[in-house]
Formats: C-alpha cells, structure tokens, sequence
C-alpha cells in the first residue's frame, strides 16, 4: 500500500474540499455567452504538480465522485443525468492528475524525483503544461466517451471541443500558475530550490 505521509492526505483533503466548494457554488462553472467554462479540475491539476501522482488520482477519483452525485441529486438537463454513470463522471476523471503530472514532470525535468535541472523558467513552463495537458485531458475524455455511447452527437461535441477547450486550457493554466508558484516559492530569477542550494 503506497504511504502518502501527512502532508499528502492534508493537501488531498483540502484539495477535494475546494472541488467540492467549486460544485456546491457552482463557482467552478464560469458562465460565458456561448456556454460554461468549467475549472472544477484546476484542483486536480494542483494536488498532481504539488504532491505527485497519487494525490492527483485520489483527487481526480473524488472529483468525479461528487460529479456523480451531484448528477444524481440536482441534475439540471439529460446531459446532467448521464453524469450519474460513473463511465461518464469518475473515470475520465482518473486520468486528470497522473497525466498531468506526467507533463509537468517532464517539461519541467523532474522525471524520477530529481529537481537538479529545474530553473524557474523551466519550472514555469512545467507547470503550464500540466495545466493545459490536465484540462484536455478532462476534455477529450469526457467528450469522446459521451460521443462513443451516443450522449450527444459528434457535431455538438466538435463545436464545443473548438470553442470550450481552448479558453478552459487557458484558464486552468492561468489559475494553476498562480496557485502553484506561490506554493512553491518561486521568484523570478531565482527559485527556492535554488537558493536552498546556493544560498546566499
């Protein structure tokens, strides 16, 4: 059984508790003219890049648990209540944080626990491609699936491939930014790994 320490079930309780918030207030669901933008999985996204793996999945799992549901209790529209099948709510959801994970890992060169080559910019770079890659992971799972058992046909899910997945990516990677660097530290010019390496 994999220990994930003190520090890793606080950040994934706290984590799911903001998914849980995000969902409750509908606060994850920012509404645009042409839809909803959804950023409940900027959490999972989080508990990856900041505690690894496992967290990412843990959180990922409960994040579709609560989609589940909350699709069973409060669905608005038939596209809710398919949400109440867990092929649709929780394994999509499963993928989230491991996949983005493995992004940021190795964009940001800290593949195998090892930070050594991991500048600020690098860092940067790692972290916004997990948001990006998390979220269209979200994206393409969630979408292809309900194509593939007829939920909805494949002309509304390109539509909404095209116009909702861009801006979400971009959000996700905006909030994830904010969130994680200021978690971590970092400063421009100078990271806190570095200065716990170099100090001055």
């Amino acid at each position: 059984m994999v220990s994930m320490g003190v520090r890793k079930v606080a950040v994934t309780g706290v984590l799911s508790a903001v998914v849980i918030v995000l969902g409750i207030t509908r606060l994850g669901f920012i509404t645009l003219p042409l839809g909803s933008i959804i950023i409940m999985h900027v959490p999972v996204i989080l508990g990856a890049v900041l505690e690894g793996p496992v967290v990412g999945l843990v959180t990922g799992f409960l994040f579709g648990l609560f989609s589940l549901i909350q699709a069973a209790i409060s669905a608005a529209s038939p596209l809710d209540a398919a949400f109440v099948n867990p092929l649709f709510s929780i394994v999509p959801r499963l993928f989230i944080g491991p996949g983005a994970w493995l992004i940021y890992a190795l964009a940001s060169g800290n593949f195998g626990g090892s930070e050594k080559h991991s500048g600020v910019v690098r860092e940067t770079a790692g972290i916004a491609a997990a948001a990006v890659g998390g979220t269209l992971i979200n994206t393409a799972l969630v979408l292809s699936l309900l194509g593939a058992f007829k939920v909805l046909p494949w002309e509304i899910i390109a539509l909404a491939a095209v116009t909702n997945a861009p801006v979400e990516a971009g959000t996700a990677a905006v909030i994830t930014l904010a969130v994680a660097l200021s978690w971590k530290r970092i400063r421009p010019g100078r990271s806190r790994l570095s200065r716990e390496r170099n100090p001055a």
